[in-house]
């Protein structure tokens, strides 16, 4: 239906785009870590309805699945922390958690990078892909897309580092009452995270080709698009395009570690 519907497509990657922006800005003031991970959730799920509005079905499938890792990964990571806090959700009442739960920050920082695309993880393989589609291709709505998505993807590395700094980072800032009690992660959470972390780092690399590769039959014959020709216009795309949301990406890292530092 998509496919003979070009307004539905056009309107449907055009909210995509901005739904990932949006929920980005709504993800950096939250205060609640689990709202914070949901709203990213939001975010992401902006990415998918994108490129599927820039009939990318298969590549929105495949950040689906890597989506799947990482962001299961923080949620129970985020589950964690709670517990071992007592219940506490407010990231405002956290801190010094690096020293009572490394194993747990590891898995945290592991699953942002690959939330925020970082190279080499599993959400650069599929979230660069959607990126440089919107610059394929030649409608109203695909540049608002590549710049609504690269922005989403900067404001993911802002929440992202926020939540890291005031769970890990700073000093306790929470109840006694919370550090008396404070309970260690099991050996079950540690086995689940460890496999999560695992694929949060190797399913974009193990399953690109079968998802987006050139040439690849995942569809079949049951979803008619030009999906290859915009793959092979992505490959060969200029260095510099390529690079515009890893380079927006790290000055936002750092922006944001000099804000937080700063406050």
């Amino acid at each position: 239906m998509f496919e003979q519907a070009a307004v539905v497509s056009f309107f449907v990657a055009l909210v995509g785009g901005l739904t990932a922006l949006v929920s980005g800005t709504i993800g950096v003031v939250q205060n609640d870590i689990k709202k914070i991970i949901a709203y990213s959730t939001c975010s992401q799920l902006g990415y998918m309805a994108a490129s599927a509005g820039l009939s990318l079905y298969s590549v929105s499938l495949f950040h689906l699945f890597n989506h799947a890792f990482f962001k299961a990964l923080l949620f129970l990571s985020a589950g964690s922390i709670i517990h071992l806090m007592s219940n506490e959700q407010d990231i405002r009442k956290m801190g010094a958690s690096v020293r009572t739960s490394p194993f747990v920050y590891v898995c945290m920082v592991v699953a942002s990078l690959a939330l925020a695309g970082f190279p080499f993880l599993a959400g650069f393989y599929s979230k660069d892909i959607i990126i440089e589609a919107g610059y394929t291709k030649f409608w109203v709505s695909s540049a608002t897309i590549y710049w609504t998505t690269i922005m989403a993807a900067s404001l993911t590395v802002s929440y992202s580092i926020r939540l890291l700094e005031q769970v890990f980072w700073e000093d306790f800032n929470g109840f006694k009452s919370a550090i008396v009690s404070l309970h260690r992660t099991t050996n079950v959470e540690i086995i689940v995270l460890g496999i999560l972390a695992a694929f949060a780092v190797l399913s974009g690399f193990l399953f690109k080709d079968l998802f987006v590769g050139a040439g690849t039959l995942f569809f079949g014959s049951s979803i008619g698009t030009q999906f290859d020709s915009y793959l092979i216009e992505i490959e060969s795309l200029s260095g510099s395009v390529k690079l515009i949301p890893l380079i927006l990406t790290i000055f936002a890292f750092d922006l944001s570690l000099w804000l937080f530092e700063c406050k």
